[in-house]
């Protein structure tokens, strides 16, 4: 915008709020309103007729470029995945040569399918989208015009208030000679406003509705037009489709009922493989019950940097650092810090050596989780000169205090029980794959092994409890068989 516009844009703008608040008078010509409204509806006809011939001129090429792609994904299914690919020699003869040919022959024909459309589709762009992209270049300048003649009825308007203004003063008692050289100047701004609106408003009101006969006489062979190249379209498409000779297809018969006969049994022999009932909520519930340890182990670092007044750590002396590294907890339990000893079990006596491993050896899988439950305000301690199960501090305030008593410490945690054969009266099950550790607390084992089960879920895809050869850990149960 010019300088000039912008001056004359801001000159409007008091009396372009007064129409938009339907605030004083407003020159109106219902004529020129009716052939603005078919001018609008022919702006939108002509618009509307350009964008959907482009779209369906893509929307073709797009089918053909997409049934060309698509046949080069099924000939991906189609052909053998087995073998190496550095070892050409172990590759399995398999696959489905017969639809791999298929897919290229059906290739060859859509690519000649869109050669033969290509003159077809052109002559939409030539005769279709070509002529309405000049129908919206002079559309467009009518539009200049018709917002000239906005802005002309503005002014006419803006002049008009003027003028009354200036009149009203005039018609008072104390008026005077400047009061009416603005009522002579107003007269003449009006005078010239009007004439230039009435130029632009019969202009547009004469030359519209031959503009809408054109139109009429324009745009209605348009639609003949691409109603027979359409046509003509889908019959090259029908013809070329009806004439393809390949063996592979039956297009005799109903497409069901030849789906049903080539499908076979194959939906059956795929439920059968157990991969495809792998269910995304064991993997979340393994991954709350790793972090739920880690958690743990977390708390145990934090509880063996405080000392007892004897030099050893509450979590050394207690094996609650044990507990964090040690037996995962059942699907749905969390270890709980200060568990009692299971029933029948007894706890280590004052002077009983305790059981610790070797410098650098894991503790035993029995020793973990088996915390010592004490009452209120008593420690939990080993024996006095008992080997600790973690490293002491390097610096032990130990020989500062007297030595400690009985009374001073509980009964520390049991001693680790070997794993033993399974009663006759356990439940046992045999593993149907092999399984691998993937964190601290999980049961390694292979298949055809037999697996004493500790706890189990109602749910056969959950994650059990087991023993195997003295080691005790979490599985997942759709992975093993529950023996009769």
């Amino acid at each position: 915008m010019s300088f000039k516009g912008f001056q004359k844009a801001v000159l409007r703008a008091p009396q372009n709020l007064r129409q938009k608040f339907n605030m004083g008078e407003i020159t109106d010509d219902p004529v020129y309103t009716d052939a603005e409204r078919r001018f609008k509806e022919l702006e939108e006809t002509t618009k509307r007729l350009s964008d959907e011939s482009k779209r369906y001129h893509k929307a073709v090429n797009d089918m053909l470029d997409h049934q060309i792609g698509f046949s080069k994904g099924i000939e991906e299914i189609f052909k053998p995945i087995s073998g190496k690919v550095s070892d050409p020699n172990s590759t399995i003869p398999e696959g489905n040569p017969e639809g791999i040919e298929a897919c290229e022959q059906y290739r060859e024909v859509v690519q000649e399918l869109k050669e033969t459309l290509k003159p077809d589709l052109e002559l939409i762009e030539t005769r279709i989208v070509g002529p309405s992209q000049e129908l919206l270049k002079i559309i467009q300048s009518i539009r200049k015009m018709a917002t000239k003649r906005d802005h002309k009825k503005l002014d006419l308007d803006r002049h008009q208030n003027t003028l009354k203004k200036a009149q009203a003063k005039v018609g008072k008692e104390k008026s005077t000679i400047k009061d009416e050289e603005k009522v002579y100047k107003a007269e003449n701004e009006v005078a010239i406003a009007q004439e230039e609106f009435d130029y632009y408003n019969e202009m547009l009101k004469t030359d519209l509705p031959v503009l809408f006969q054109l139109e009429g006489e324009f745009i209605k062979p348009l639609f003949v037009s691409l109603y027979y190249m359409q046509l003509n379209v889908f019959y090259t498409l029908s013809s070329k489709m009806e004439e393809m000779k390949i063996p592979y297809f039956d297009l005799n018969s109903d497409i069901l009922e030849a789906y049903r006969a080539k499908k076979g049994d194959v939906e059956e022999r795929a439920d059968a493989i157990g991969v495809t009932h792998f269910k995304l909520g064991h993997a979340r519930n393994k991954l709350e019950q790793t972090r739920r340890r880690f958690a743990n182990q977390n708390g145990a670092a934090g509880a063996e940097g405080a000392a007892s007044p004897y030099g050893e750590s509450d979590s050394a002396s207690s094996g609650y650092g044990a507990s964090a590294y040690g037996q995962a907890p059942g699907y749905g339990q969390s270890p709980t810090y200060g568990q009692a000893p299971g029933y029948g079990q007894a706890a280590t006596g004052y002077g009983q050596p305790g059981v610790a491993p070797a410098y650098g050896q894991t503790p035993p899988a029995s020793t973990y989780g088996a915390d010592v439950k004490q009452p209120y305000g008593t420690d939990v301690k080993q024996p006095y000169g008992s080997p600790v199960a973690a490293a002491a501090p390097a610096y032990s305030p130990q020989g500062y205090a007297s030595p400690p008593t009985t009374s001073t410490y509980g009964a520390p945690a049991p001693a680790p029980v070997p794993a033993a054969a399974a009663a006759p009266g356990q439940e046992t099950c045999t593993a149907l794959y092999d399984y691998a550790a993937q964190a601290a607390g999980d049961l390694t084992f292979k298949a055809g092994d037999i697996i004493t089960i500790v706890q189990r879920t109602p749910d056969a895809n959950g994650w059990w409890t087991g023993s195997l050869n003295g080691a005790q850990g979490v599985f997942p149960g759709n992975y093993v068989n529950v023996n009769p």
